[in-house]
């Protein structure tokens, strides 16, 4: 099925999922660090856990055990409203580099390498 949204030009996205982050712009604007949930990279899109809550109004269906109502839950946001939060607490742009064999993301702010969450 295809997407009725176009697909930006290609660039790196540095954000992963269940990084932690600080929303830097729109109404959700503040310094608590909040998780990602999903990357949407061809829309450059984030889903962060506990920002832009909109209501939904669902049907029932008996078959998914799913009840109606009015359902509250994220939207995505723009890459470029978010920030990472290193292991200090500091938001930060993300670099890249070699250590070793293996490439690394790590801290700008403080030069520390970002250690991989496990699944």
């Amino acid at each position: 099925m295809a997407t009725k949204y176009k697909p930006v030009t290609k660039s790196k996205i540095k954000i992963k999922r269940n990084d932690l982050v600080v929303v830097i712009a729109g109404k959700d604007k503040g310094d608590k660090p909040h998780r990602v949930l999903r990357v949407i990279a061809d829309r450059q899109r984030v889903l962060v856990e506990g920002v832009g809550m909109v209501k939904k109004h669902v049907k029932p269906n008996p078959q998914r055990n799913i009840k109606g109502g009015i359902a509250e839950q994220e939207s995505s946001i723009h890459i470029s409203n978010v920030m990472l939060v290193d292991a200090e607490g500091n938001k930060t742009r993300i670099g890249t580099r070699l250590e070793g064999e293996k490439k690394v993301r790590f801290s700008k702010a403080s030069g520390n390498a970002i250690a991989e969450k496990k699944k």
